[in-house]
């Protein structure tokens, strides 16, 4: 019954014959689509100070209800089994490059890697917020999370599976049938199913918006901060068109055959692309800005050098892991398919276009970097890959070391503040910095 309300009532998706023929837009699922951009606009009307607020109620009120589906979870009959097969390893697995794939992006997802997130909200800190400490607690909380949320799935699936009869593997479904079909059919065996019902799918809800709060906010800052002048000050307005925009293209969803769409746009839009994205960041801040100089500007803020093992990973492990397990997906390749349909191959191509779209931005920006710049085509790489001379913190309180500096020659009405290593100039520059270059080349060259 909820495999048939779910396919033939929600989705309607027998009004479609495949991609091709998207069908209808029901209008039940078009209406949830406007209240939830409309909820999304109020939240991030006044930028980070209302959506801040939001998430905090938006990210924690979930940890509540998993635990309380986790504490009835494991109390019905018959958990045990659900539990057992969520805890029995099965090595074979691991020989398929899907599910390495799929590992990787779920770590980009749930921590937010990649989609340009991270720096928003970074953005907003404190020059000396300690990013360490930070970046402890969120993998720490993901990891639990993670592990917490299997408890109290599988624990479900394991009364429902001694309920029906069946095992667990035959219960247990992957992809959006598990959050839509199977778990929701779990509820309706409980006592009070309505109210346990409720409550997961409300903490569905705050979760998604929790994530469109990110990534809408990610593309207002980036856009506002390229342009200031034009749209900081209508900013609102701005966030109201992103956010009309976006219902918009979500239309398709919303049809006949939106799931078919939904499913190209998870296997492919953020997929290969992401992974080409890291690695560049990983590449462009260690081997083009350089790992001393970021180093040394983690030891301005934080009054420390990273260790050596994020140097490593940030040099070698992570480029090199996520560089295998790209061209590994790319040798084992595997069409996309949603059940029993296999996807055309105009719609195959079209995937992997917009996986390609997200990686294209990056020579794209390299080549208007250079165009910018004046000389031969040797000297407009180095000027391209050089700081630009206000670069440093924004703030001049928070500007020391090499960052304090006077451009020789300069006609502005205050000192201004440039890179040592691009245009000297330099009135002082703290005996620390160079320590801190010293033991990195030193423990740099033990490497080797």
């Amino acid at each position: 019954p909820s495999e048939e309300y779910w396919s033939r009532y929600v989705l309607h998706i027998q009004g479609s014959q495949g991609i091709g023929s998207p069908g209808e837009i029901r209008w039940n699922l078009c209406l949830c689509l406007l209240l939830a951009w409309v909820i999304v606009f109020l939240c991030i009307l006044k930028g980070v100070k209302s959506s801040g607020k939001v998430v905090y109620f938006t990210a924690t009120f979930p940890y509540l209800i998993l635990l309380m589906l986790l504490v009835r979870g494991v109390t019905l009959p018959g958990a045990w089994k659900g539990i057992q097969f969520y805890l029995t390893p099965q090595f074979h697995h691991l020989l398929s490059s899907k599910v390495w794939i799929e590992a990787a992006l779920q770590i980009f997802y749930s921590l937010g890697v990649g989609f340009g997130g991270l720096l928003t909200f970074a953005s907003y800190n404190t020059f000396h917020q300690n990013i360490y400490r930070d970046t402890f607690i969120v993998t720490l909380g993901n990891a639990i999370t993670s592990i917490l949320a299997g408890f109290a799935i599988f624990s479900v699936l394991g009364y429902m599976s001694q309920e029906l009869g069946v095992p667990v593997d035959q219960v247990a479904k992957a992809g959006p049938g598990l959050a839509f079909v199977v778990y929701p059919q779990a509820m309706t065996m409980l006592p009070l199913s309505p109210f346990w019902s409720f409550l997961f799918f409300f903490m569905l809800l705050t979760l998604g918006l929790d994530s469109q709060f990110a990534f809408l906010e990610t593309i207002v800052t980036a856009v506002t901060d390229e342009f200031p002048y034009y749209l900081r000050p209508k900013k609102a307005v701005f966030s109201g068109l992103i956010c009309v925009a976006m219902y918009l293209m979500g239309l398709v969803l919303t049809t006949d055959g939106g799931m078919y769409w939904l499913v190209l746009l998870d296997d492919y839009s953020a997929s290969f692309g992401l992974m080409v994205v890291v690695i560049t960041t990983c590449l462009a801040v260690t081997r083009v800005y350089g790992i001393q100089r970021f180093c040394r500007d983690i030891h301005m803020m934080l009054g420390f050098k990273p260790g050596l093992y994020f140097r490593a990973c940030w040099l070698f492990l992570s480029p090199a892991t996520l560089l295998a397990l790209l061209v590994y997906s790319i040798v084992k390749y595997q069409p996309s398919e949603y059940g029993s349909y296999r996807f055309p191959a105009w719609a195959e191509l079209l995937g992997i276009l917009m996986g390609l779209l997200s990686c294209l931005m990056i020579p794209a920006g390299m080549l208007v970097a250079v165009l910018r710049e004046e000389g031969s085509l040797w000297e407009r790489l180095q000027q391209a890959s050089r700081p630009a001379m206000d670069w440093g913190p924004s703030l001049e309180e928070n500007r020391t070391g090499m960052y304090v500096a006077t451009l020789a020659g300069s006609q502005s009405p205050k000192p201004l503040m440039v890179h040592m290593r691009k245009y000297g100039g330099i009135t002082s520059f703290e005996n620390t910095a160079i320590e801190v270059d010293r033991e990195i080349a030193e423990e740099e060259e033990s490497m080797m």
